[in-house]
C-alpha cells in the first residue's frame, strides 16, 4: 500500500526532496530513479512524470532492473503475503486447480529466466495471467527482458497515478 496517495502533482512538486524520493520509491522500488524523478520537478503535467519515469526505467542497466524485481512479489501474491494457495483462489475467484497449474508454470518462468514473473494484472483473472505466462515462456531472454521492463513501465505508472490523484487535483468541498 502506498502511503503517499492522491497528494496532487502540485503537493508532489512541492515536497522537500527527501520527502519525494520517498514517495517515488513507493512508486518503482529504485532509488536510482526515485532520486531522478524528484531531481526532475517541478513536473508541468502527469504525463511529464509518465514520460520521465519510464525514459529512466528504460535506461536502467540489468542489475538495477534486477534490484527492482527483488521486490516483486510471487505471482498470485501481494507483498509479504502469507495467505495459503487456498486463500489466494478466494482472492482472484479460481479454482485451486488453476492456482496449481499457475503456480508451476511461474516456478517454470523462474527457472528458464532466471527471474520471477511479472505482470501488470490489474484485474486480470488466474487463467489470464497463466496464458500471459505460457505465451512468454517462448520468448528468448532478450524479448522477455523487454517485455519486463514494458510491464514494470505498466505498474509504475499505475502507482504514480495512485499517488497524484486525478489530473487537476481532487475537488475541495
Amino acid at each position: 500500500m502506498l502511503l503517499h496517495q492522491g497528494i496532487g502533482l502540485e503537493a508532489f512538486n512541492a515536497l522537500p526532496e527527501r520527502k519525494a524520493v520517498h514517495a517515488l520509491f513507493e512508486c518503482c522500488n529504485s532509488v536510482t530513479m526515485a532520486r531522478h524523478l524528484a531531481r526532475g520537478r517541478p513536473y508541468d503535467s502527469h504525463a511529464a512524470l509518465f514520460r520521465r519515469a519510464d525514459a529512466l526505467l528504460f535506461a536502467l542497466p540489468e542489475p538495477a532492473v534486477d534490484q527492482i524485481l527483488d521486490a516483486c512479489p510471487d505471482v498470485g501474491k501481494r507483498p509479504r503475503s502469507e495467505k495459503s494457495q487456498a486463500e489466494q483462489c478466494a482472492l482472484w475467484d479460481d479454482d485451486a486447480a488453476v492456482m496449481a497449474q499457475l503456480a508451476q508454470s511461474a516456478r517454470t518462468y523462474a527457472d528458464t529466466f532466471g527471474f520471477g514473473f511479472v505482470m501488470f494484472v490489474g484485474g486480470l483473472d488466474a487463467k489470464t495471467v497463466l496464458t500471459n505466462i505460457d505465451d512468454r515462456l517462448h520468448h528468448d531472454l532478450e524479448t522477455e527482458r523487454k517485455v519486463l521492463r514494458n510491464e514494470l513501465a505498466k505498474i509504475n505508472r499505475s502507482r504514480l497515478e495512485r499517488m497524484l490523484g486525478p489530473e487537476g487535483g481532487y475537488q475541495n468541498w
